[in-house]
C-alpha cells in the first residue's frame, strides 16, 4: 500500500540498535493523529468482512493498533508477551534470533476453536517473533487466523514473509 503520508512520516535511525541497521521507527507513526487514521482505515477495510473475533497484539508496539483495530471491529484483544508478564497459566513459544534465543507467551484461555484470528505485530522482518507467535496462535486451533504488520522489511535481504508461504494470509500497510 506505501500511503505517501505514513512513508512520509516513518523514521528510520541507522545503525540502532547495532552498525549496519536501519531501525524503523513505528512510533512517529503512532504519535501523528492522521497516520494513526491512515493505518486504523486501511487495517480496517481489509478485516471489516474476514469475522474477526480475536486481535492478537505483538508485545509491544504490536498492542496499539491491535486494540485501536479491536475497537472499530467489535472484538476482543488477546496479548502475547514476554516471559512473566501474564499473571494467569501460559503456553510459550521459544525462537532463535541472531543474538540468542527468546520467547512470547498467552494465556491458556486467550483463544478457542471458534475464534477467527488476526495475529498484529508493527515489523515483520526476519519473522522469527511472528512465527512463534503464529505457532502459539495455532496450538488453539481457532477456525481461521490471519497475519498482519505495518511495516514489512525487504531492503536488508529480509524475507520473514517466505516462513508464512502458503501457510497463512499475511498483509502489510508498507513496504521498505
Amino acid at each position: 500500500m506505501n500511503n505517501k503520508i505514513l512513508m512520509d512520516n516513518l523514521r528510520c535511525i541507522p545503525d540502532f540498535p547495532r552498525k549496519g541497521i536501519n531501525f524503523r521507527d513505528v512510533t512517529t507513526l503512532y504519535k501523528n493523529a492522521e497516520c494513526m487514521k491512515i493505518m486504523l482505515d486501511e487495517m480496517y477495510n481489509l478485516y471489516k468482512d474476514k469475522g474477526i473475533t480475536k486481535i492478537v497484539g505483538v508485545e509491544s508496539r504490536g498492542f496499539v493498533m491491535a486494540a485501536a483495530l479491536a475497537g472499530k471491529l467489535g472484538c476482543g484483544v488477546v496479548l502475547a508477551r514476554k516471559p512473566g508478564k501474564l499473571p494467569a497459566t501460559v503456553i510459550k513459544e521459544s525462537f532463535s534470533k541472531e543474538y540468542g534465543v527468546d520467547t512470547v507467551e498467552m494465556h491458556l484461555d486467550s483463544i478457542d476453536e471458534n475464534d477467527v484470528v488476526l495475529i498484529h505485530d508493527d515489523l515483520l522482518a526476519t519473522g522469527g517473533t511472528a512465527k512463534a507467535t503464529y505457532k502459539l496462535v495455532k496450538h488453539f486451533n481457532p477456525k481461521q487466523i490471519y497475519m498482519n504488520f505495518i511495516i514489512e522489511i525487504t531492503d536488508e535481504g529480509l524475507h520473514g514473509r517466505d516462513l508464512f508461504d502458503g501457510i497463512v494470509d499475511v498483509t502489510t500497510l508498507m513496504v521498505v
